[in-house]
């Protein structure tokens, strides 16, 4: 047999061993579907937040709607982290649904002292918990939607800046207003101006209970946007 010959023989091993190398280059370039997340939303408000955050879920498809689970406690804000560590906790232990990916808590400063604010902060970040607090109120985010607002007032001012912008007196647990905010308001540019005041804060080294005006709800709502779409 002729060296030409050899040359341009099959041989089968060599042959399995390029389908292994084509199939691995494959799976390479192929576009693959991120694997679907698991969020825990617990507010301190009973309504007001839970509202809001329900409204992501419209976008989502029939099957992944289970997939944001949220609560609306009625609580003070210590107490609505540990809460999130209780819920979150009992899921690990739960051998048929899966553990939950992100876990957030959602409260405001409002009156609470300010260790007792800083201090739940504290501890949801000790027990990887992400905080989506406010200092003062949840409708500072709603006012964001509106101004750039950047000078501390007391968080009844936010509902008569609301009232104004929204064209009518705003009420907490009104439908009508998520619907003004998500329909008609430009959710980046509230995300920029909350990240711009949470910017300054941080890079005075401010506490969060002296972080006036500020909202973490900019994170996220960023990420439940970005999960939704």
């Amino acid at each position: 047999m002729s060296k030409k010959q050899n040359s341009s023989s099959f041989n089968f091993n060599d042959f399995v061993e390029q389908l292994k190398t084509e199939a691995i280059n494959t799976s390479v370039v192929v576009d693959s579907k991120e694997e679907r997340k698991y969020f825990l939303i617990v507010c301190e408000g009973e309504k007001t937040e839970p509202l809001y955050f329900e409204y992501f879920k419209k976008f989502l498809p029939k099957d992944l709607v289970s997939t944001v689970e949220i609560h609306g406690e009625g609580d003070n804000t210590l107490n609505i982290v540990k809460k999130a560590e209780e819920i979150r906790d009992k899921r690990k232990n739960n051998t048929v649904l899966p553990d939950f990916d992100e876990v957030w808590a959602v409260f405001d400063k409002d009156d609470f002292p300010n260790q007792n604010f800083d201090n739940a902060i504290l501890y949801a970040n000790q027990k990887g918990i992400e905080c989506a607090y406010s200092n003062q109120s949840f409708e500072l985010w709603y006012v964001l939607h509106f101004d750039n607002l950047q000078t501390c007032i007391h968080r009844h001012d936010y509902i008569s800046i609301l009232s104004k912008r929204l064209g009518y007196k705003y009420e907490k647990n009104d439908i009508k207003v998520v619907e003004h905010i998500n329909t008609k308001c430009d959710v980046n540019r509230a995300i920029a101006w909350a990240r711009k005041l949470d910017e300054f804060h941080i890079s005075n080294g401010t506490t969060p209970s002296y972080s006036c005006p500020v909202t973490k709800v900019y994170k996220l709502v960023e990420i439940l946007t970005e999960y939704c779409q």
